[in-house]
């Protein structure tokens, strides 16, 4: 990034909040003047959040339950029949996906922490079919391989392009070396068909020095994924270890660069690496420095905030915010921090097809809020 654009996404704005005399509350940005309702409360660290063709919505609680919100009221019961999971350090239930045509086929894929006692941890995504208020016909289509000792960086999100191919991002497991290993799943991003096999067209088939899954790799722990409205690529971001989180557009066959390449230092302070770029390797499109946990991220691209048309919405964990990023040309050239003074951490961002944004806050107590114009 060139000192031009580092100056232009320092100019941060934060939205002041005040509270309405309605369960609402209201925030005034740069952009916009709008409103925080409160959907659903009393969630256990919420992770992920999907939009049921009927009006509920899905939600992921990392403790192990898929929970169902049915005209603004969280279910009381969770969903039946999740597959065998693990909760662990950052492991447990994680994202929630609905196959393009799931109006039809009422068929979702999951992803989330997986256990053997001798082999360790890993990260799995299930698909399953959606009967009420149970799974049916759960298969596991994807395994990230080998397993590890370890109880954070599972990743876990996942997209779908607009051919139907899905994404699942793998974190590095918390060893950062498995990251620049092409045998080994961990640390990157894999493109897989809806019956797990790898998508055709992918970048390394004919290498066999690589997994065939592989999509791209030196990827840390992506914790955002989501699809561009208008040229169909994947975006992701991700987390850096002290310093050096990240935003990129996944390409076929890119090295990411961790951790021959980082913003960041290790946690004690000591230096990963002396490089922030190198041939052979892609820069981020954007980085913060300090880290700000990025995780949940959407475009918007509704009709209820003209004023945010096409801008990146990213929450944040360690920061308790939302970020809005304008970017164009791969490049952001606007960026001003919301929600500040909620003091919510923000791990999903969706954007609704009622043309508001949705959020879910990782707590104990988490929620799913809802952005639309002030009243």
């Amino acid at each position: 990034m060139n000192l031009a654009a580092r100056i232009a996404t320092a100019l941060t704005l934060t939205g002041i909040a005040t509270v309405s005399h309605g369960a609402a509350q209201t925030f005034t940005s740069d952009k916009a003047t709008f409103q925080l309702e409160t959907i659903a409360e009393g969630l256990a660290h919420p992770w992920a959040l999907a939009f049921l063709p009927d009006g509920s919505q899905l939600v992921t609680e990392r403790n192990g339950q898929l929970r169902r919100i049915r005209d603004g009221k969280l279910q009381k019961v969770p969903i039946e029949g999740l597959p065998d999971l693990v909760v662990s350090g950052q492991g447990g239930l994680l994202d929630v996906i609905l196959h393009p045509d799931f109006e039809n086929n009422q068929t979702l894929f999951l992803s989330y922490a997986h256990k053997v006692s001798r082999e360790g941890m890993t990260t799995r995504v299930a698909r399953a079919t959606l009967q009420g208020d149970r799974l049916e016909d759960v298969e596991v289509i994807f395994e990230a391989m080998p397993r590890g000792d370890t109880s954070r960086h599972f990743a876990g999100r996942m997209e779908f392009d607009a051919e139907g191919r899905l994404y699942v991002a793998v974190g590095d497991r918390g060893k950062m070396d498995r990251a620049q290993l092409t045998d080994d799943d961990a640390g990157g991003v894999h493109r897989i068909t809806i019956e797990g096999d790898p998508a055709p067209g992918n970048p390394f088939l004919d290498d066999s020095a690589v997994n065939d899954s592989f999509f791209t790799y030196g990827n840390r722990n992506i914790q955002g994924m989501t699809i561009h409205p208008e040229t169909g690529e994947i975006w992701s971001n991700e987390h850096g270890p002290r310093g050096g989180d990240e935003i990129n557009i996944i390409r076929a066959g890119n090295n990411y660069g961790w951790p021959t390449v980082t913003y960041g230092i290790d946690y004690s302070g000591a230096t990963i690496s002396n490089k922030t770029t190198m041939e052979g390797v892609t820069d981020p499109l954007h980085y913060w420095d300090p880290s700000i946990a990025p995780s949940g991220m959407a475009f918007y691209t509704g009709e209820q905030f003209p004023e945010w048309q096409g801008d990146l919405f990213v929450g944040a964990l360690k920061m308790r915010k939302l970020v809005r990023l304008r970017i164009e040309d791969e490049k952001v050239i606007e960026e001003e921090d919301l929600l500040t003074d909620l003091g919510e951490r923000i791990r999903d961002v969706r954007m609704g097809p009622d043309g508001a944004l949705w959020l879910l806050t990782d707590s104990s107590d988490g929620k799913v809020y809802r952005i639309r114009p002030a009243k």
